[in-house]
């Protein structure tokens, strides 16, 4: 499958993605490069084996390189691996980025507070602080509601779950930008925590064929 060269710039304004026929070059902070290598490489190594890519990591830039195998025969997987290597850098542990890896219906989702609030540290740090809550509390009721892995990092917030669950979380996470009170968020994501179920419920119920 014959790949157009092409250039984008994401939200997070400190990843850019530029992609060619063979490869993917991703940056990421400087001091994520760890986690992103991991114990004697293993992360790396884990990211290669299972998606079949070659990471090239510039540790001192942030530079990661992710190339496909001249006979793979899924480009498919240069998004996936993107994704992974993005989502480590935003701030996700290795196991809970590894989700884009395991369960084919994960996405992954990024707010850019920058894009909401600018330049204004004091409301970005106001914001994460109400989505963090006091010892991580607000942000665990989000992930233990919607189902899905939520990473505060720097200027952005990340998202990795089914399409259905990062979607409750990003409206949960819109809704305290927007100033609502913790209540009313909790009500809104105990009514998604039911709806979701429903969903699950009416999923396993149908014959196999129709899933």
């Amino acid at each position: 499958m014959e790949l157009k060269f092409f250039l984008q710039k994401k939200l997070t304004g400190r990843l850019l993605v530029k992609m060619s026929k063979q490869n993917t070059f991703v940056k990421i902070p400087k001091e994520r490069v760890g986690v992103l290598i991991g114990p004697d490489g293993k992360v790396k190594e884990n990211i290669e084996a299972k998606l079949k890519v070659k990471l090239e990591i510039d540790g001192e830039q942030g530079d990661v390189t992710i190339i496909l195998p001249e006979n793979s025969e899924d480009p498919s997987v240069f998004f996936r691996a993107k994704d992974v290597v993005t989502a480590i850098g935003r701030g996700f542990s290795a196991d809970h980025a590894f989700r884009l890896i395991r369960d084919e219906d994960a996405v992954f989702d990024v707010i850019d507070l920058r894009v909401i609030f600018g330049r204004s540290e004091a409301d970005i740090k106001r914001i994460k602080g109400r989505i963090i809550g006091e010892n991580g509390k607000t942000r665990r009721i989000i992930e233990e509601l919607t189902m899905a892995n939520v990473a505060v990092y720097g200027h952005t917030i990340g998202i990795i779950g089914t399409f259905e669950q990062a979607d409750a979380a990003r409206n949960a996470i819109q809704m305290f930008i927007e100033g609502c009170q913790h209540q009313t968020v909790y009500k809104f994501l105990a009514k998604k925590r039911r709806e979701l179920k429903k969903q699950m419920l009416e999923l396993w119920e149908k014959p196999e064929a129709e899933r």
